[in-house]
């Protein structure tokens, strides 16, 4: 097997020239998974048309034999190469995707080779194309240049951002699900029983012949613990009851009952877009379990970067149109990334700096990492006195205008109490949030998180206790609802109101470059918002809503759809913010970068405010409660009394 991938490649090296030889060496060291190569592999048909008009290239005194000869070698060579290729899970050649109205080449002659067992974490702009790949993988998209195509045979799984259901319950979803395997299994059923009648020695032959090759089947697909499999994935993801009707499921609830019908399925690969949206960090760390045991291929789109660096053995960037792929983590690509902007002299300092802090984070210990967060708790004067104007100055990213300075109260909560029909969300929650305090709430998707920040903004009463807000907080809240969002304005329009200039704070800055902050840039900022991904949308969303000048932000999954470059921007003004911040979020990394304090919905109630990051929290939490205690569960509330 070995011998054979050495081969393959070195045949692909061949088409593509010495750019493949480095990968050669390194599927023969034994390190195989993806592949960028054929950059310049010639289509037999493409081929033959070559040696139709006479190969370029020869001697213009070249005998019509030589040039016969000549073809005929690279149309065998080519053939030879379209052979190799059969062993990959999948390949592209010279893919190519422009929008349909032709303004924009979103994919340029990718050609990419995966190896089965692959896991590959693929990271990008928003508006990169990062989806539209999925979407070509998985056959949705059928209208592009090229070639892209699976290895015969394979069975492909894919998760779309927004999943249609196959079932009009819960239930029916993972029935469906289970389907084909629940067959094999009542084929083995079936087998038995015949075994046990007088047959023939032929029919006798015939059928366990036939009983050994299905129980190999369900062997290999472990079948024999289907049910088990199919209770423990839609635990851990927390999907909604067995009878809970599809039709009338949330946005996130279908993604989660999608995804646990996914990899129950037994798929070779899965193509999967935006995987952790919807989970709480708990279910993340799960599914993370499940992938590093699962033996197919993975694509994964992801903002993630705790699930890219613990899943992710091959990180493939597509920048500009291209596809680059890059062998080794996260916390590797991240240093490859950095070194490779310092060599092209890129002027991009400011990029180049982040990726270093970045990786510099990630190789941290978890206590390494809660010392830079909590060091902002001490640095509130400083943020509160740093003139705007310096700040703007500075700004090219997303910057987060401070409102009013603080007073000692900011928000607290003595023995706060909160009920919803017959269960108790809340019961007997005290905390005080202190200046430049940034509380990162976690927990069940359903447990209260939502509930807290509508009682903290007065559109909820608490059932008991006190709830105080101090009088110099101004709150603003940037929830997941972006139905507020005109769809036929501009992006500049709908964040600036078409005014030229924008007050932040005692300062102003010209609006186009308050926009630009958030991602948008030159033409971009002419775009429809009807025409936005969902991660657009989100930062349209956000430079909408922070130009009013808040001392307290409540974000409620704020990172969902948002590119990398976008979230460690966010996290940046996040820490510079002369404010406080409560934020719900199930991203373990930005969590770990930005929270001072946590809020963990536990269960039975019990909410509990700890000081420091999430990664803190969650040792704790496990030394107080143990490993199997701590693995995710549905919400579970304690009854009214």
């Amino acid at each position: 097997m070995r011998r054979r991938s050495i081969v393959a490649l070195a045949l692909l090296a061949s088409f593509v020239g010495p750019s493949l030889s480095a990968l050669a060496a390194a599927r023969a060291r034994g390190l195989p998974l993806v592949v960028r190569g054929a950059a310049r592999a010639p289509a037999r048909a493409a081929v033959v048309a070559m040696a139709k008009k006479g190969a370029k290239g020869g001697s213009k005194g070249a005998s019509l034999q030589q040039k016969d000869q000549r073809a005929a070698k690279q149309a065998s060579a080519a053939r030879t190469f379209e052979d190799q290729t059969k062993q990959f899970m999948f390949t592209m050649l010279h893919l190519t995707k422009a929008l349909p109205d032709g303004s924009r080449t979103l994919l340029k002659n990718i050609n990419l080779c995966f190896y089965p067992g692959a896991k590959i974490g693929v990271v990008g702009l928003n508006g990169s194309g990062k989806s539209t790949l999925l979407k070509i993988m998985a056959g949705v998209d059928k209208e592009f240049d090229g070639q892209a195509r699976p290895k015969d045979g394979i069975s492909i799984g894919y998760l779309p951002q927004e999943p249609e259901l196959t079932g009009e319950t819960v239930d029916e979803c993972m029935k469906n699900a289970m389907a084909d395997g629940q067959r094999v299994l009542d084929r083995f059923t079936e087998l038995s029983a015949r075994l046990s009648e007088p047959l023939d020695e032929d029919e006798m032959q015939a059928v366990v012949d036939e009983t050994a090759r299905v129980q190999d089947q369900i062997e290999a697909s472990n079948l024999w613990e289907l049910e088990r499999v199919v209770e423990r994935a839609t635990v851990a993801l927390r999907c909604p009851p067995a009878d809970a009707k599809t039709a009338v499921l949330s946005g996130g609830e279908k993604r989660r009952v999608a995804l646990a019908a996914l990899l129950i399925q037994g798929h070779d690969m899965l193509l999967l877009d935006e995987p952790t949206n919807h989970l709480d960090a708990a279910s993340v760390g799960w599914l993370e379990q499940f992938l590093d045991t699962f033996t197919g291929t993975v694509v994964a789109i992801t903002h993630d970067r705790y699930f890219l660096e613990n899943t992710c053995k091959w990180i493939l960037e597509l920048d500009r149109g291209e596809g680059v792929p890059f062998e080794g983590s996260y916390s590797g690509w991240l240093q490859a990334k950095a070194l490779k902007l310092a060599q092209e002299k890129k002027d991009d300092s400011a990029l180049q700096r982040t990726l270093s802090n970045e990786l510099e984070f990630i190789k941290q210990t978890p206590k390494g990492r809660a010392s830079i967060s909590k060091a902002r708790l001490r640095r509130y004067d400083e943020l509160a006195n740093m003139p705007a104007r310096e700040r703007l100055a500075h700004s090219t990213q997303i910057y987060l205008p401070p409102g009013p300075r603080l007073g000692e109260r900011v928000i607290e909560a003595r023995g706060l109490r909160k009920t919803f029909g017959d269960r108790v969300l809340i019961d007997d929650l005290s905390f005080d949030l202190p200046r430049a305090g940034i509380v990162g709430i976690v927990g069940p998707n359903g447990a209260g998180k939502s509930t807290l920040l509508r009682t903290i903004l007065g559109l909820e009463k608490p059932d008991g206790g006190e709830l105080l807000i101090g009088e110099t907080a101004n709150i603003v809240c940037v929830g997941q609802d972006r139905d507020g969002l005109s769809d036929d304005k501009s992006v500049f329009v709908e964040i600036t109101d078409n005014d030229n200039e924008i007050s932040l704070g005692t300062s102003s800055v010209l609006s186009r470059a308050y926009v630009s902050w958030f991602g948008f840039r030159g033409t971009d900022q002419q775009k429809l918002v009807k025409n936005l991904s969902g991660g657009e949308r989100n930062r349209v969303q956000l430079a909408k809503l922070v130009r009013s000048g808040a001392n307290v932000l409540m974000l409620d999954e704020p990172t969902n759809d948002l590119d990398v470059d976008t979230i460690r921007s966010l996290e940046e003004a996040l820490l510079d913010f002369a404010g406080c911040a409560l934020v719900v979020s199930h991203d373990r990394y930005f969590l770990d970068r930005v929270a001072t304090h946590i809020l963990a919905f536990e269960g039975d109630s019990k909410v509990t405010y700890f000081e420091g990051n999430y990664a803190e929290y969650e040792e704790a939490y496990r030394a107080r409660v143990g490993d199997e205690a701590a693995q995710p569960r549905p919400a579970k509330f304690a009854a009214l009394a």
